[in-house]
């Protein structure tokens, strides 16, 4: 594994202007694209569990003192951040290793992402 194509997977972490500079110049680099779908399936999931949050909410406020369940349901969101941000430096550290292991929990389903 080339020194270039490990920066490559790095940067493919770094939200829209990393993925755009994997994206368009490093297209044909096969480790890096692998990267960029796991990093891409981290943000979808993280927007996905705050959109859920955000419609559960919704529904809750409808419910006399569901508002208050659904404000300590966020709790849920923030926990869901904080795995998440553990599971990006596992990303960023399998990346710089030159390993192409699925991130858990977010992983599993970005290899279905077309790029």
């Amino acid at each position: 594994m080339e020194n270039s194509q490990r920066i490559s997977a790095v940067i493919a972490y770094i939200p829209v202007i990393g993925w755009l500079y994997v994206l368009f110049a490093q297209r044909k680099d096969e480790f890096a694209l692998f990267h960029l779908r796991q990093s891409i399936g981290l943000v979808i999931g993280l927007v996905v569990s705050v959109l859920a949050w955000g419609v559960v909410a919704w529904v809750l406020s409808w419910i006399p003192f569901g508002d208050v369940i659904g404000i300590a349901l966020f709790t849920l969101v923030i926990c869901v951040w904080i795995v998440a941000v553990i599971t990006l430096i596992i990303g960023l550290v399998n990346a710089a290793r030159g390993l192409r292991n699925q991130l858990p929990f977010f992983g599993s389903f970005a290899k279905w992402i077309p790029l």
